[in-house]
């Protein structure tokens, strides 16, 4: 069974940065696409970003953050990151990790099949 842990999360200023982490274990890392969610206070859950398996070659990112966000994935680490730059107060949500097995990397948060408990990331005005 997968087990995605993300952390990274807390409280920052706009214009600050944070990373977060989500840690995979469970199965092997590389055969899994990657996607990153986000939730805010009674908003439903929308697509952020996703790096595909294995190399991890493609990338995709919702317009809101495209220039500000990056997804990466460190597979000796089983770990995939999203680095948070430029942050504003609409960042601010609950930021989930989704592991899909071979995803090349999908905004459809249906296809994925594990989930983390996600992380608070607020960003002060």
């Amino acid at each position: 069974q997968v087990q995605l842990v993300e952390s990274g999360g807390g409280l920052v200023q706009a214009g600050g940065s944070l990373r977060l982490s989500c840690a995979f274990s469970g199965r092997t890392f590389r055969d899994y696409g990657m996607g990153w969610f986000r939730q805010a206070l009674g908003k439903e859950r929308e697509f952020v970003s996703a790096i595909s398996w294995s190399g991890g070659r493609s990338t995709y990112y919702t317009d809101s953050v495209k220039g500000r966000f990056t997804i990466s994935r460190d597979n000796a680490k089983n770990t995939v990151y999203l680095q948070m730059n430029s942050l504003k107060p609409e960042d601010t949500a609950v930021y989930y990790c989704a592991a899909e097995k071979w995803g090349a990397g999908t905004s459809a948060h249906s296809t994925y099949d594990y989930w983390g408990q996600g992380t608070q990331v607020t960003v002060s005005s």
